[in-house]
């Protein structure tokens, strides 16, 4: 376990080192504002549900050439397969707002890019009031005017159908198409 915890402490310690030798004191990056609205769609990997559909619009802080820091809003709907006891016999699926802040760094010439975000699921759905936590990994390609990504999405508190019983833990896998602009 101290081989382990030394290793660990020696790695950072390298990187922190690389990273602050690799600056360059007269980099003159524009730090800048993005604004990107996507569509998304969605495989979900628990019953009952059948597909997600959803939009978002995504705030992009730029605070270097390769790293940014996002804020998240969107709406989203899950098509349930038959009516269950989720929600009652009237509600056909089950919509919630996601409000997310994320982390992203790009990769291979400023194209590629991995990203997280933790935020709340905000139910908006009638008869369904909880919340819960939201944690969104992603992998992604962005140009100047494009971004397509997809993430995994786990919901910690979203009910689900699992042997039969409801249970909580709705996670999916999400494709998203977006159009981002400076501000």
């Amino acid at each position: 376990m101290k081989n382990i915890t030394r290793i660990i402490v020696l790695i950072c310690a390298f990187s922190y080192t690389q990273s602050a030798l690799a600056q360059d004191p007269t980099d003159d990056y524009k730090k800048h504002f993005k604004l990107a609205t996507g569509l998304s769609a969605g495989l979900p990997l628990n019953d009952p549900y059948d597909l997600n559909l959803g939009a978002d619009v995504r705030l992009l802080y730029s605070i270097s050439k390769s790293y940014s820091l996002s804020f998240t809003v969107g709406y989203n709907t899950l098509l349930v397969k038959d009516e269950n006891l989720l929600v009652k016999d009237d509600a056909v699926n089950f919509a919630y707002v996601p409000v997310k802040v994320g982390y992203k760094t790009f990769l291979f010439q400023n194209e590629f890019y991995v990203m997280g975000e933790i935020g709340g699921a905000f139910s908006a759905t009638k008869d369904y009031d909880k919340n819960s936590m939201i944690f969104s990994p992603s992998v992604g390609y962005a140009s100047k005017y494009a971004d397509i990504s997809l993430r995994y999405e786990f919901i910690k508190d979203f009910p689900i159908i699992k042997n039969n019983e409801i249970d909580n833990g709705y996670a999916q896998l999400m494709l998203r198409v977006a159009y981002t602009f400076d501000l």
